[in-house]
């Protein structure tokens, strides 16, 4: 399946300034399967997994000399590694932390060769090491984006009509509703990779939930390896609630009674290096950069796949398909954490993702716009209305506080419309209107 990744993979194979690669990202949203179609642009490929292989580690411990390295890499794995030629894929590299450190010499001493490094707990191992800053490019990825949904099921023209549709025009109201009822798929199947791959093969929803579950299991396994003992209960009481709690700003108490921040705020992070969960902070939303307005103790959280997250909550995701009007107007909170999941998967891979929102308390009135973002030297604030809701009264507070944004943006199970400094979306069609790089998109209708 062709993911956005896959465009940025190829300009970095071209980049005469290219460094050595690390691509970041939760466990099961497709790195290795990425790098894997990437080799077919080399002669030859040579895969080294730190797991599979741990022997692989102690030619690292003898020293970062780049050619000693591939020379005793090529006779462990009996393939020649050759600058130009072939593509070097260091897998779980977190398991070998000298392998990190490493990559500085091969972009100071050996540039000619293609290396790229993965893991699944890699954020971690980054914290504990001095990683070799402006040695070293990153890549973000996340799970499969509503486009690359479409690209998987072979919508190619549905992906260039939300691409190139005029704002301000309405969409015809059967292309409409076949988006809406495709959109309504990606909710009960989600953004991980595997799950779509099984959808696309049955169509079986039993089927795509026993791998969810599978996931979800996977990750909470995957705690022995990042935090102590005495924490997997904490770990595991956020995962059940953090769902529960989608659309919410965040007070400990909300997870627990009996626990008390002390004891999960130390968990809520791990969970966030992990990539399981993306934090939302609050912003004033003033000025750029949104960041030097945020509060750190002021936030909301969203799971890593808004079809994960109905699972963790024991949801029927079958209604979805069955019928997608219905459940977009029920479900609110998880229709948001379907738009923040879309902004993540648009966002400059280079970057670190990061989501804001805008809340007032007042006493007399509260208000909340559920993001916020940046368009240039302008701040958008956007709210996601389910269903067929019209009430805008935080959304209009927020424009007429805050004078440096232009328009605010509604998404919605509404057509496209503009009225009044607000521009109606569906809620299809965030590609549409953030997606930071129109050429990666356009890639999805041209590959």
């Amino acid at each position: 399946m062709y993911r956005l990744i896959d465009y940025h993979l190829k300009h970095w194979i071209k980049d005469p300034y290219r460094k050595p690669l690390l691509l970041r990202g939760a466990r099961q949203v497709g790195k290795t399967h990425a790098i894997r179609a990437l080799s077919r642009h080399f002669s030859d490929f040579v895969e080294i997994n730190f797991e599979l292989l741990p022997r692989a580690k102690e030619i690292f411990e003898q020293d970062l000399q780049p050619e000693r390295i591939i020379k005793s890499l090529s006779l462990l794995v009996g393939k020649s590694i050759t600058p130009n030629k072939t593509l070097l894929f260091l897998d779980e590299i977190q398991e070998a932390p000298l392998a990190i450190t490493a990559l500085r010499y091969f972009y100071e001493k050996l540039p000619s060769l293609h290396v790229i490094a993965a893991g699944s707990l890699l954020d971690f191992s980054l914290e504990s090491i001095s990683v070799p800053v402006g040695r070293i490019s990153f890549f973000y990825m996340h799970p499969m984006s509503f486009m690359e949904f479409l690209k998987a099921i072979k919508q190619n023209l549905l992906i260039q009509e939300i691409l190139n549709h005029k704002s301000h025009e309405p969409i015809l109201e059967p292309v409409h509703d076949k988006l809406i009822e495709f959109l309504g798929v990606y909710m009960a199947i989600g953004g991980m990779p595997e799950v779509v791959k099984r959808w696309i093969e049955t169509q079986n929803m039993s089927d795509c939930t026993n791998i969810q579950y599978s996931l979800i299991d996977t990750y909470r396994q995957d705690f022995q390896k990042y935090s102590k003992q005495s924490q997997y209960k904490y770990l595991n009481l956020l995962i059940e609630q953090i769902p529960l709690n989608l659309g919410k700003s965040i007070k400990y108490t909300n997870f627990s009674k009996e626990y008390r921040k002390r004891e999960l705020e130390p968990c809520l992070d791990l969970l966030i290096k992990a990539n399981l969960v993306h934090k939302i902070s609050n912003s004033l939303g003033q000025g750029i950069p949104l960041g030097a307005q945020a509060s750190s103790d002021k936030f909301k959280i969203i799971f890593l796949d808004v079809a994960l997250t109905q699972v963790i909550l024991g949801v029927n995701n079958k209604e979805w398909v069955l019928e997608p009007h219905q459940e977009f107007i029920n479900k609110g909170a998880l229709t948001e954490a379907m738009i923040g999941q879309e902004l993540l998967a648009y966002s400059n891979p280079h970057i670190t993702p990061q989501l804001y929102y805008w809340q007032r308390d007042a006493p007399s009135s509260t208000a909340e716009v559920d993001y916020l973002m940046q368009q240039d030297q302008f701040i958008i604030p956007i709210e996601t209305k389910s269903g067929y809701g019209s009430t805008l009264k935080s959304l209009r507070l927020f424009l007429q506080t805050h004078p440096q944004s232009p328009y605010g943006i509604r998404f919605s199970t509404h057509n496209y419309s503009e009225f009044d400094h607000i521009h109606s979306y569906p809620l299809y069609a965030v590609a549409g209107i953030f997606g930071e790089d129109r050429e990666a998109l356009l890639s999805l209708v041209d590959e």
